[in-house]
């Protein structure tokens, strides 16, 4: 027999030795306050989530005992929809200020009820339609020669009303596509334009990673992701790489981003150059977890490389700064004790003797020239000349 085993914020539930989400949906805020009675009597607005991301906040009017995780009925127009309350209490308020949401503007409705069995058949048959709805209302659209990209079709949960989330470079006058909407579908129907992230989000798929997105997983606002955050990283900026299944910048390059800021939050500005007695270092490159700062003698080019930390290079722009100059950049001059025990001035013509050029250099190539006369013949050398010692012996033989 399963026994199935449901955690009290209505989050989680355990059967068959496994934990699976009764929602389907992604939370943006953790509700830590949900099991505080005082936290229920705080305010009578709820955030309720629908299909995706879409979300919208109510007044919990008829004061139902709600809680994370139930399904109820609230107002529409027309008719009424089928969400999902996501929070609760004192924190939605905290959500709507978040989310810019002004209440002198903002029209909030109420819910009717806890959903019953017949919402929830309605809006299973609605949402079951959702898959053959837009693959026809793609068609339609191209008939028209609309330049747009119908991304996808949310009902309501009633069924009377249709959502179309469609993607368009340029504007887009619909007016005549929504009346042959209404016809074909039978149905209200809203326009809602959306970005190349949240078509990503909806549709869903697989990363370079090798996980499921993260924009159609747990991801629930899109930051905007611009080449500041993989030029701090030291990321190679290739297009092929860095761009998601959206064509945009992948949503991860954001994720290290506060670690490199805290990393390189003492790093000198990069425009900022270093002035030495050999002469000007320009900012290279930088690697903030190893906290190394690379300079180079040349502007844009990897010329006399030097690595040197952070705090070294905070030193000399402050000796910069007050008109001196270290000796050199690296090493064990690159401080301020290098620029006060530097000399006065230096005898670089005291350093080498100027009679050098007056002497003669020995050449180590033997003279040849010698061994040869003349006329070309080699001559011998005296020692040649000189009888060995069995000549000696033949003489004296001779002799006797």
């Amino acid at each position: 027999m399963d026994k199935r085993f449901t955690l009290n914020n209505g989050n989680c539930e355990l059967g068959a030795g496994a934990c699976r989400r009764n929602s389907f949906h992604m939370l943006p805020v953790t509700d830590w306050l949900h099991d505080l009675p005082e936290n229920l009597n705080e305010t009578d607005l709820v955030e309720v989530q629908f299909k995706n991301t879409r979300k919208g906040y109510y007044h919990n009017s008829e004061h139902l005992p709600l809680k994370k995780g139930d399904i109820v009925a609230v107002e529409a127009n027309p008719g009424h929809d089928i969400g999902e309350v996501t929070l609760t209490g004192k924190l939605v308020a905290k959500q709507m200020q978040k989310n810019h949401i002004d209440l002198t503007r903002y029209e909030i409705r109420s819910i009717y009820r806890l959903a019953t069995e017949q919402d929830l058949r309605k809006r299973d048959d609605a949402k079951a339609k959702e898959q053959q709805t837009m693959i026809r209302a793609r068609k339609l659209a191209k008939d028209l020669q609309l330049q747009m990209k119908i991304g996808d079709v949310e009902y309501q949960g009633d069924g009377t009303k249709a959502i179309f989330y469609y993607i368009a470079d340029e504007r887009v006058d619909f007016r005549q596509l929504i009346k042959v909407y209404a016809e074909t579908f039978r149905v209200r129907i809203e326009m809602k334009q959306i970005g190349a992230r949240q078509e990503a989000g909806r549709i869903g798929g697989t990363g370079p990673c090798g996980r499921e997105l993260c924009c159609s997983t747990w991801l629930t606002n899109f930051r905007s992701v611009n080449t500041t955050a993989p030029r701090l990283q030291n990321i190679s900026l290739n297009p092929q790489k860095l761009a998601g299944q959206c064509a945009k910048l992948k949503c991860c390059l954001n994720f290290e981003v506060p670690v490199y800021e805290d990393a390189t939050r003492d790093f000198p500005d990069r425009r900022i150059t270093l002035e030495t007695q050999d002469g000007t270092w320009y900012f290279f490159s930088a690697d903030p977890l190893k906290r190394e700062i690379t300079y180079s003698s040349a502007p844009g080019k990897p010329a006399n490389l030097r690595t040197i930390t952070p705090e070294l290079a905070n030193e000399i722009i402050e000796l910069n700064n007050s008109g001196k100059k270290p000796y050199t950049l690296g090493g064990k001059q690159t401080s301020a004790e290098a620029v006060e025990n530097l000399p006065d001035y230096q005898n670089v013509v005291g350093q080498d003797d100027l009679t050098r050029f007056d002497r003669k250099k020995k050449s180590k190539r033997p003279d040849n020239r010698k061994q040869f006369n003349r006329d070309g013949i080699r001559q011998r050398d005296n020692r040649d000349n000189r009888p060995n010692k069995n000549n000696r012996d033949n003489n004296h033989n001779d002799e006797e």
